[in-house]
């Protein structure tokens, strides 16, 4: 199964805990590819701008088990999930995003991520790796919910050219 990863932080060194990210769920996972990183205005309280990425994951086990990884990547980088504000500044957010025919509600997990169709920092790094994905909620392409999304109430901007796993 493939799953659609979304990375973000704008605290600290942003860029290096994105890439120390990938590479260790490369270690575990097959990263199947890896978007250009995106600058966006953060949601939430005043803060800092965030960098943004995605990235495709080739998984074989539950994706809450992709999750509870993620989750340690992000306690090693010094996130504590517990302590921070909702929408607030981090050093490192790993979110599961979606997979492709797939709905799972739960306490832990909800998938496709219940914000996905609404946010472009989300969205556009998505759309470089798997534009043509349908949202198994909304029936809509990645493509689609990316044009639907007004720019101007969310900007973004691709940094760099896009890496490669």
């Amino acid at each position: 199964m493939r799953i659609l990863v979304g990375l973000g932080g704008n605290l600290g060194d942003v860029k290096g805990s994105l890439a120390a990210a990938v590479a260790q769920i490369g270690a575990r996972f097959t990263v199947c590819g890896v978007s250009s990183l995106w600058r966006s205005a953060a949601v939430g309280p005043a803060q800092p701008d965030y960098l943004n990425a995605a990235m495709v994951v080739e998984i074989g086990v539950h994706p809450l088990q992709l999750l509870a990884v993620c989750h340690l990547i992000e306690g090693a980088a010094g996130r504590d999930r517990s302590r921070e504000p909702r929408w607030g500044p981090r050093r490192l957010d790993l979110d599961l995003l979606m997979a492709p025919g797939l709905v799972l509600e739960g306490p832990a997990l909800a998938l496709p991520h219940p914000r996905l169709a609404l946010r472009r920092f989300a969205l556009l790094p998505a759309c470089e790796l798997v534009p043509e994905w349908v949202h198994p909620r909304i029936h809509r392409t990645l493509s689609e919910l990316s044009e639907a999304v007004e720019p101007t109430s969310q900007p973004c901007q691709p940094l760099e050219p896009r890496q490669q796993p």
